[in-house]
């Protein structure tokens, strides 16, 4: 019979995630414009996450204020994606109708018109100049006086007037000039417009009355007087301009230049991207659904108008949402309720082209805007018009995501009205309680400490940016400053961030250099782990440090504390190398530089394409370069082995003294090897280190030392030239022989009738003898002079002259 089986014991396993020592994965929370508070992101399906980002409006040169916008959203989209492993679905628009662009192009096609038919400087160019000078002066800075208190402006001799008491008031009255610049923040630019265009006419006039006519003469006069005379001109000939490819040329070239700009950032892509002029059949459909939800309603200008009232607090959710009792009301102004009357922000979304004159009430905002004479128009039910402003991004994220997104982003200063009315108007269509789930709002950027402006001259575009700083230094800056907060660009900013570049490359530099050496050498075997208690605390630190880093990103994506962290490991690691490199374990060092630049990498601070495990920032490939020269690459190195070689070899045949070989030794670390791009540090151990290093950064340096030592040593010559100088000087009025210091030529002829044996004189020029004290300080100067020419007689006879 069988023996019964026995049951086989089970190990027991323990759960690691409730040991007392475990510590849990940190939750990713993010500061939500529409809590104000952080929150826990939880996407709605999955990994997967649809995120849509307001773009540019196209028509002007995009500035550092875009740049820090873009870039801190890009980086935020790198860390969901190659940190915390989300898939991501970026849509960004791009605003390529809109009042500024109508405006804008209108204004340049003009300008560009009247200087294609002014062949000559005329009276009539002068006087229509002038007559947009007035209008400008008019328009934006004489309104700035009380009502009661306007100065006339019907005639000329008014006008003059008028203009220099505005000046009058730059000089004698800050309190208005104050309360002008505080009333409008372009005040000042006006008045340098104002100058500018004032100095250009009266400069045209002397030449009209000197004759001169020129077609030169007339286009410097419009290109002084253009900003002024642009808004004038559209006044009187803006309503007849109807091809509508004045505004799209406009609008495709700054589309081209902003993403041209974003490239140079090394701004990622997004994964869609959405024009408005693209979208218009859908928009209107859009709009027609709003309006038979009840929530807008047709003026009979043939506008559309969104119905703020009747929108806020109205019931939610419709007929199904009664029979499931999950009832909920709509709510205008979501991000900031506060704001709802605010009229200077509400006219700004409206746009300059839109009067509003037609709408219910203050804060109803246009969906679509019947077009006027020299505005763009598309077909719709209401008549030809074209879209309003924040109706475009409802319509093109609805189009690719649906009724609910997860993340949509801007700048803050579209919170309101742009922001609210979006989410109004998109819950309006799909009659939803939510269609953002979380708001990001990047914060303002100022130039040292003010707001960048024309009028202020601190305003930088990419470009101009870009010519100061790198991709990678304005990154670093961004990086270095909370996303959501204010950040006030400065030069002491940028300094800190030349330093911590510096830092990171040095140390990719050094660890590089110790793995191929490592590398090369291929260390035998000595018995020894080389893994002791310093290698132990440095791994420690490193697993704590990657933690760290992971907190500070669940932290709302804190860069400047992620940012930090890297950096206290990379001192941490700088340390433990100083130790020489005999003690130390290069496995270590290169587990952490990898990681440090994996982390750098994903910030989006690394150059080109590189290899898994590969160390530093990597090489940016430019446009049109080939493979790998072989040739190219090994050249220069040989060329400068070559002749080291045969110096050597010269020095050594001809029995030199070690020093120049040392010297020849110095000349190859700090002049051959400096523009190839390779830097030895002397070691203790007699054995130099190699390290690769950007070339520009070494002849930099090396030009740097070279020309302090040149200057050191014109200094010391500068010095001695001084001295002989001061030297030559002193021994100069020794010259004269102390017996002839007091006779022609080197007194007056007759101050002196009489003189001792030593040419001392006793008697003056009438014969009597000299007073006591007159005579000691004859006496005195003698005996000065007679040591001076003693000195000069020494100093001759040593042939110093």
């Amino acid at each position: 019979m069988a023996e019964p089986s026995k049951k086989v014991a089970k190990a027991i396993w323990y759960d690691p995630a409730v040991a007392s020592s475990a510590v849990g994965e940190p939750v990713l929370k993010v500061l939500n414009s529409l809590t104000k508070e952080k929150v826990e992101f939880r996407p709605m399906h999955g990994r997967n996450v649809k995120w849509y980002n307001c773009g540019p409006t196209v028509y002007d040169a995009s500035h550092l204020g875009h740049a820090r916008n873009y870039v801190s959203q890009d980086i935020i989209r790198r860390i969901l994606v190659d940190y915390f492993g989300y898939d991501v679905h970026l849509v960004m628009n791009v605003t390529d109708i809109d009042d500024k662009i109508i405006i804008r192009a209108r204004h340049n096609y003009l300008i560009d018109q009247l200087n294609a038919e002014s062949s000559s400087l005329s009276e009539a160019l002068i006087t229509q100049s002038s007559e947009g000078w007035t209008a400008y002066l008019k328009s934006k800075v004489l309104g700035r006086f009380p009502p009661n208190d306007q100065p006339k402006a019907e005639s000329a001799v008014d006008v003059d007037a008028a203009w220099n008491l505005v000046l009058d008031k730059e000089k004698s009255d800050e309190k208005w000039w104050a309360e002008a610049k505080a009333a409008d923040e372009k005040f000042t630019m006006h008045i340098a417009s104002l100058r500018k265009a004032k100095d250009g006419i009266d400069v045209a006039q002397k030449a009209l009355y000197g004759k001169d006519t020129s077609q030169a003469q007339a286009t410097q006069l419009i290109e002084s007087v253009k900003d002024v005379l642009a808004p004038y001109l559209d006044s009187k000939f803006g309503s007849t301009l109807t091809d509508p490819s004045i505004s799209r040329t406009l609008a495709a070239y700054w589309e081209d230049a902003f993403f041209a700009d974003m490239a140079r950032l090394r701004v990622l892509s997004a994964d869609t991207i959405t024009r408005v002029t693209e979208y218009v059949p859908e928009i209107v459909t859009f709009v027609e659904r709003i309006v038979k939800n009840g929530y807008a309603y047709a003026t009979d200008d043939g506008s559309v108008y969104f119905d703020t009232r009747k929108f806020d607090g109205d019931k939610g959710g419709g007929v199904e949402a009664s029979k499931t009792e999950d009832e909920w009301n709509h709510f205008y102004a979501k991000l900031a309720p506060g704001k709802k009357g605010n009229k200077e922000a509400l006219e700004e979304g409206e746009g300059a082209l839109t009067s509003g004159a037609e709408k219910r009430f203050p804060s109803d905002f246009a969906l679509w805007k019947a077009s006027k004479p020299g505005e763009p128009a598309w077909p719709s039910p209401w008549g030809p018009g074209r879209p309003g402003w924040h109706i475009e991004c409802s319509v093109m994220a609805s189009e690719i995501f649906g009724d609910a997104m997860d993340i949509h982003s801007g700048g803050i200063d579209l919170t309101f009205p742009h922001h609210d009315n979006e989410m109004a108007q998109a819950e309006a269509y799909h009659d939803c309680k939510q269609w953002v789930n979380y708001f990001l709002h990047t914060g303002h950027l100022h130039i040292e400490g003010l707001k960048m402006s024309k009028s202020l001259k601190n305003f930088i575009t990419i470009d101009d940016a870009l010519a100061m700083y790198s991709a990678r230094q304005l990154r670093l800056a961004f990086l270095g400053q909370l996303w959501n907060s204010p950040m006030d660009f400065k030069e002491s900013t940028m300094q800190e961030v030349k330093a911590r570049e510096t830092a990171i490359d040095n140390f990719f530099n050094v660890a590089k250099a110790l793995i191929a050496e490592s590398r090369a050498k291929k260390a035998a075997f000595d018995g020894r782990h080389h893994y002791d208690q310093t290698e132990k605390e440095l791994v420690a630190f490193y697993t704590q440090t990657q933690h760290d880093f992971r907190l500070a990103l669940c932290d709302s994506f804190n860069t400047p504390l992620a940012l930090d962290r890297l950096l206290e490991l990379i001192s941490r690691t700088n340390i433990y190398v100083q130790r020489g490199r005999a003690a130390v374990n290069v496995s270590v060092v290169e587990l952490i530089a990898k990681w440090v630049t994996k982390m750098l990498r994903m910030f989006g601070l690394g150059e080109g394409v590189v290899a898994p495990g590969s160390i530093g920032w990597g090489d940016a490939v430019r446009e049109g370069e080939s493979t790998v020269d072989r040739d190219a690459i090994l050249l220069p190195y040989l060329q400068v082995l070559s002749t080291f070689r045969d110096d050597v070899r010269k020095l050594a045949i001809a029995q030199a003294p070690p020093k120049d070989i040392l010297a020849l030794c110095d000349r190859l670390r700090d002049i051959d090897l400096a523009p190839l791009g390779v830097a030895l540090d002397d070691q203790e151990d007699g054995k130099a280190l190699v390290k690769l290093v950007n070339p520009d950064v070494l002849v930099r340096a090396r030009d740097e030392k070279a020309a302090a030592l040149a200057a050191k040593a014109a200094n010391k010559i500068a010095s001695a030239e001084a001295e002989k100088a001061k030297k030559r000087a002193k021994m100069e009025k020794g010259k004269v022989a102390p017996a002839e210091m007091y006779k022609v030529p080197n007194v007056s002829d007759g101050m002196y009738s009489e003189w001792n044996g030593d040419g001392v004189p006793t008697k003056d020029g009438e014969g009597k003898e000299l007073s006591g004290a007159k005579a000691k300080k004859v006496a005195k100067e003698w005996e000065i002079q007679r040591k001076l020419h003693a000195d000069y007689t020494e100093w001759v006879g040593a042939g110093c002259p």
